[in-house]
């Protein structure tokens, strides 16, 4: 395994302070900040003592959060979340983790409240990804780094497949980014300037505006395969036009930067090294000390819905990486979950502090006749981990589960349903 220190952000002010669970079951029996009021209903599970709390408790609201916050990936929940539960239920220097950080938001938004980071994931891709927004370097040095790469200069070859998203010119570019990248890389050279780029780079490989290197495709957080593409262009009869790269890539990262004041740039660079991230497995992660965290905030593959491996192969070939030797878990089968995640909470039980918490945020699949939490508390249980609520976030622009009285028999996951569950004493 892998493990790359980084630099955390300064911490804002909050005037939350951490919360008993029967002061946080209480909040939020009464919690109205959106205008409603809070459903307390019983668990789906007769057998399972377990109160479950409903109502508006974050916006979904991107502008509320940190632009930093905007790249895509696939499946990711909003900032809104893990801040609710960091601030009621952490203090300033506590450690949070995320052992499936995938784009990295709850990591991101800790260091933004001064909480400590750690995470974890088998995608060496969740490194590219968060890494340099923890550590943003100025515009200018960007900028100025860009200017200076002389695409023409190299000669690489270009993968015939690639011309179904990219126009020739396009993709000579991108190809010879992906090869000054991966040579800074192995010599040891790539710095912060070089991994934002790749960074922002890797967010703005496909997607379906000009704001992407490609031609019209799906969102950016899935890449169809080539002869998907070759559908989609000959549906929409189109054809990939000529993009200016280095352009995009500074117009992404004005947009990321956007909310971040050279002030706050300057305390980023002022704090030493005091997280760090993980590649691996989280079910084994003997780097995190035991009984060190305070509070795991988390979502994991909900079984067969999401294809992370298939939806990123794109990414992983411009970061040199094998798709194919990234074992993301594909589990199909509830007791095969299950299991899985039994191992996952008994790890977590051992670098829980006494007391501390686990935020582990699911949905509902298969078209809303299976919830996840019904798989998540015997699981936890089973592990040493005490369940003591249900939170559900129901939001105005969601398609929820029919659970609980909240309308909903479409296919997929629609809402933020969290399981709080806590290392006792």
């Amino acid at each position: 395994m892998e493990i790359e220190q980084l630099t955390l952000i300064p911490n804002p002010s909050t005037t939350f302070r951490k919360l008993t669970v029967a002061e946080l079951k209480g909040e939020l029996t009464k919690f109205r900040d959106f205008q409603q009021s809070t459903r307390v209903e019983e668990f789906h599970d007769p057998a399972v003592d377990l109160p479950v709390f409903i109502n508006k408790f974050w916006t979904s609201k991107q502008r509320a959060a940190s632009s930093l916050h905007e790249i895509s990936y696939r499946a990711c929940f909003k900032p809104q979340l893990p801040r609710f539960f960091i601030n009621r239920l952490t203090d300033d220097g506590d450690f949070i983790y995320d052992p499936f950080m995938g784009r990295g938001t709850t990591l991101l938004e800790a260091t933004l409240m001064g909480r400590h980071a750690v995470g974890c994931d088998i995608n060496p891709l969740s490194k590219v990804l968060l890494g340099p927004r923890l550590s943003p370097p100025d515009l200018d040095d960007v900028e100025r780094r860009l200017s200076g790469l002389d695409f023409d200069s190299w000669s690489v070859e270009m993968p015939a497949d690639l011309h179904v998203y990219y126009h020739p010119k396009t993709l000579g570019e991108i190809v010879s980014l992906r090869a000054y990248l991966l040579e800074r890389r192995a010599s040891g050279h790539l710095d912060d300037v070089d991994s934002w780029i790749r960074m922002v780079a890797t967010n703005r490989l496909t997607g379906h505006s000009s704001g992407f290197f490609s031609v019209y495709t799906l969102p950016p957080n899935q890449a169809v395969s080539v002869d998907a593409q070759r559908k989609i262009n000959a549906n929409r009869n189109q054809v990939p036009p000529q993009r200016n790269i280095k352009e995009i890539i500074l117009r992404k990262s004005r947009s990321l930067l956007k909310k971040t004041t050279l002030e706050e740039i300057r305390k980023l660079r002022r704090l030493s090294p005091s997280g760090f991230l993980i590649t691996g497995s989280c079910d084994n992660t003997p780097e995190i000390d035991d009984s060190s965290v305070s509070l795991v905030v988390t979502s994991p593959p909900f079984l067969d819905v999401v294809d992370y491996q298939k939806d990123n192969w794109l990414r992983c070939w411009f970061n040199g990486i094998d798709s194919s030797e990234v074992s993301i878990w594909q589990l199909k089968k509830e007791e095969d979950w299950c299991e899985a995640m039994t191992g996952v909470f008994e790890e977590l039980l051992r670098v829980l502090i006494p007391g501390g918490y686990v935020a582990f945020e699911v949905g509902d699949v298969r078209g809303g006749r299976l919830l996840m939490e019904t798989l998540v508390v015997p699981a936890a249980e089973k592990a040493g981990l005490r369940a003591e609520l249900v939170l559900v976030n129901d939001q105005a622009f969601t398609k929820t589960a029919n659970c609980w009285g909240v309308s909903n028999l479409k296919k997929g996951t629609n809402t933020n349903r969290v399981i709080l569950l806590r290392k006792e004493t």
